[in-house]
């Protein structure tokens, strides 16, 4: 099944689009916020701001790889898993992403890249000693399933806005307080006005970027699903994926917990937060999703 087959979510195109038209916006205010409050040079901050955009863009696939202590393998490290993705990116008409193990027994898997030329799949050494090849495949393909919506993009941008706005805000804090900006006896401190426009923008930007992350979980689950033709093996993926993370002791989460955006079950999926701040959609939702998938292709609901 190539992947004209089943293209790409068109409605998490036109939320991608929309959100990163609205983080951008948002972050250009506050941008010209900050330096009108300051009064500090327009060209040297956009030079650094346009500097850190290209390092991001160019760098996601290696800092995430990186920062998940992911190793890229080669076909004689793991042949079987290569090959899986291999057929799949064959019947996806996908280019093949690089491939990465990461060494801890948290059951997970993560797509990451700029463009599906330009992509990495990984998982975990728990991933694939828990799971049978048919639910392995079905990880895969929900993670190829971001690489061809370009979703994972979109991530990589709002995770820059936010590196961003924490680097301005700081910036902003130290010229307050050390007698940047407006005269102190104008109005209320400057690094109290920064510090309101940066929790407002967080604030907005955090529900912006929450409700994409869950909107992709939802196209990836579907289109991993039309790829492979088989959506009962990727709920039952779901289901050990989830029930192995509640047996890995805490310490051993908390290692992998800054991945949790990206991975394919977060390590709190259980938590009790609203849904409203959660990166992923409830479990139980995914699998109702997946189920009601299963029956219209006439599958069977494991």
């Amino acid at each position: 099944m190539k992947r004209k087959a089943y293209g790409r979510d068109a409605g998490l195109s036109m939320r991608m689009v929309g959100t990163t038209f609205m983080l951008g916006l948002l972050y250009v205010v506050f941008a010209v916020v900050l330096f009108q409050i300051l009064s500090v040079g327009l060209v040297p901050m956009l030079l650094i701001v346009v500097g850190m955009a290209l390092f991001q863009y160019f760098m996601s696939d290696k800092l995430a790889l990186k920062a998940s202590g992911a190793k890229i393998v080669s076909p004689e490290e793991a042949p079987a898993l290569h090959q899986m993705v291999d057929r799949l990116c064959a019947m996806s008409d996908l280019p093949k992403p690089r491939v990465a193990v990461i060494d801890t027994d948290v059951p997970n898997a993560f797509a990451t890249g700029r463009s599906p030329k330009h992509s990495a799949v990984a998982v975990t050494r728990g991933l694939w000693e828990r799971l049978e090849p048919r639910e392995v495949e079905g990880v895969i393909a929900h993670e190829l399933s971001h690489i061809a919506n370009r979703d994972v993009l979109i991530m990589t941008l709002a995770s820059f806005f936010a590196m961003l706005a924490a680097i301005l805000t700081r910036f902003g804090m130290y010229a307050g307080m050390f007698g940047g900006g407006r005269n102190r006896d104008s109005g209320p401190p400057v690094w109290l006005i920064v510090m309101a426009v940066s929790i407002i923008t967080y604030a907005l930007s955090f529900v912006l970027i929450r409700m994409i992350s869950r909107y992709r979980e939802f196209a990836a689950d579907r289109g991993a699903a039309v790829m492979t033709g088989a959506p009962e093996y990727l709920m039952s993926a779901l289901n050990k994926i989830a029930s192995g993370i509640a047996a890995i002791p805490q310490r051993d989460l908390r290692e992998v917990a800054g991945m949790n955006a990206f991975f394919i079950v977060p390590t709190n999926w259980r938590s009790s937060i609203s849904e409203l701040f959660a990166t992923h959609p409830p479990l139980e939702k995914r699998i109702a999703r997946l189920a009601e998938i299963s029956r219209d292709m006439g599958k069977p609901v494991l």
